[in-house]
């Protein structure tokens, strides 16, 4: 079945594409052909909602592709609200193209990113994705897309498969694989990079059978090790559920007004403060949602998957900042202000083993509370995780790259450093766009606009041949690429911290015990 597209005034000089579904034009920006709001799959609205993605349907004539697409619902975030959303449609799952030389015969590397935001929010039209300058300098097709995200896309709903975001992140790249010639790209050499949850989700298609080929390189950056069981996955689902008297069931919530659903989420997370005795790391990090390891759509946890051999075929580079947590302490006031109390509590918490907050204080002896807290929260949420998958990637049998950015971010007076999110405007070249300039400072100065080049140029040479300028990790040298003002390739930089999670496995994270028995 096809749709028939209306058409607006056009410049002769658009770009037109035909993709499988139709043909997009799009827009020239200076070297650039650019393609917003390609929709890959159909609104997962209505008969669909909570549903896995159905390819799109076709359509008839031009397709203007010049605005993003509508984000996937997420309350209040973003300053969106319901009406604004109704406004502009429910196109929720829609990708963007960045192509330096649009045409089936150019055979241009293919870069896809998957952006973060814990799992519940996140948007690919936010000004710090731009791909513009990515792809313009490097070479490459960059592909943005939104999926969908909190209890549209990872709640653990009875009636609808799980994982559906990641379900989402599977369109989108067969889509790339069925389409992106056309935009000049290579469909035998795609790269998936994220960050956060985005990187997050870069480990979870590495262990899923259903993204198997889509992708040949990968790029995690900043890897949360936060993956649930099914029994905690369901418990969430059914107390956000439980927020508005209902069941959380397909026939229960399908007929919810979505933002109305997302602000259940809103409310169940401010209250996750109550749920520590049975969701234990989960509720004191405040964290509703994650990937659910259901045995079918996601296997094992990546560091299984990865170990078993499921990336051996998959070239990737693995890595962190060095002050992950900072950027969660001054959102949530502890930044600076930690007592000696509060340090104890999240050793007790986080630090791995029996003795792991002994560990941890002997490891660093000379540390006050504030460098504990942020030491060990860092290390179990990003630091250790991201390690560990290029660990298991060499377990298995494949290759990894590992690297650290240790820039001190001069953005809010340095208090920063190289805190969690540094390296996306960095990656992009973005250095003054959204959030970046908070991060940055205004005005980037010779000094950050060389580092970004220098993390633009491996993250490109890395999508083109595999390469990006650093000697490979294995388990002897450890050999890490440090991005700061001068680099540098050194043996992992936080070996204490690798010691002491060196023995660590990152289990899904089930229920401390059934509620109603704390």
């Amino acid at each position: 079945m096809s749709v028939a597209v209306s058409q607006s005034s056009n410049s002769p000089s658009d770009p037109v594409v035909r993709t499988e579904a139709g043909r997009v034009r799009g827009s020239r920006e200076g070297s650039l052909a650019v393609f917003r709001g390609i929709p890959f799959a159909e609104p997962p609205v209505g008969a669909r909602r909570f549903a896995a993605p159905r390819a799109v349907r076709g359509w008839d004539g031009e397709r203007d592709a010049l605005a993003f697409g509508p984000p996937p619902p997420q309350a209040g975030f973003f300053g969106m609200d319901g009406p604004a959303w109704d406004a502009e449609g429910h196109d929720w799952l829609t990708a963007n193209v960045w192509s330096p030389d649009p045409g089936p015969g150019a055979g241009l590397p293919v870069m896809v990113w998957i952006q973060g935001g814990a799992y519940v929010i996140g948007m690919s039209g936010l000004p710090e994705y731009d791909g513009g300058r990515l792809a313009r300098e490097g070479g490459v097709v960059l592909v943005t897309f939104n999926y969908r995200v909190g209890i549209e896309g990872f709640a653990h709903i009875e009636g609808a498969p799980a994982n559906r975001g990641l379900l989402d992140q599977v369109a989108a790249l067969e889509w790339v694989r069925d389409n992106i010639r056309a935009f000049g790209g290579d469909p035998d050499r795609v790269t998936v990079f994220g960050q956060s949850a985005g990187g997050g989700s870069v480990a979870a298609l590495m262990a899923m059978g259903r993204a198997r080929g889509l992708f040949h390189r990968a790029v995690a950056q900043s890897v949360p090790g936060t993956f649930f069981s099914p029994d905690l996955a369901s418990d969430a689902a059914a107390a956000c559920a439980s927020e508005l008297g209902l069941k959380p069931t397909t026939a229960d919530l399908s007929s919810v007004d979505p933002v109305r659903l997302s602000g259940a989420g809103d409310v169940l997370t401010a209250k996750l403060a109550q749920r520590v005795g049975s969701w234990g790391k989960a509720a004191h990090r405040q964290i509703p949602f994650a990937p659910v390891v259901d045995g079918d759509v996601l296997p094992v946890t990546p560091w299984q998957a990865l170990a078993d051999g499921a990336g051996r075929d998959i070239e990737l580079v693995a890595g962190h900042t060095r002050d992950e947590h900072r950027l969660f302490g001054l959102i949530d006031g502890t930044l600076g202000q930690v007592s000696e109390e509060q340090a104890s509590a999240a050793l007790q918490m986080y630090a791995p083993g029996p003795d792991g907050p002994r560990r941890y204080r002997e490891a660093f002896p000379s540390a006050d509370p504030n460098e504990l807290y942020e030491l060990v929260h860092g290390d179990w949420l990003f630091r250790m995780p991201s390690l560990h998958l290029a660990d298991a990637q060499i377990a298995g049998g494949g290759r990894a790259h590992v690297y650290e950015l240790n820039w001190p971010a001069p953005g809010m007076g340095g208090a920063l450093r190289a805190c969690h999110g540094l390296d996306v405007p960095l990656v992009f070249g973005n250095l003054d766009a959204g959030q970046a300039a908070g991060l940055i400072g205004d005005g980037p100065s010779p000094e950050a606009e060389t580092l970004s080049a220098r993390m633009r140029a491996a993250w490109t040479a890395f999508a083109a041949h595999g390469d990006p300028g650093w000697p490979a990790y294995d388990s002897t040298q450890r050999l890490t690429q440090l991005f700061d003002a001068q680099l540098a390739v050194t043996p992992y930089p936080e070996e204490p911290s690798r010691l002491l999670w060196e023995d660590h496995v990152f289990p899904a994270l089930s229920l401390v015990r059934r509620p109603g028995h704390e």
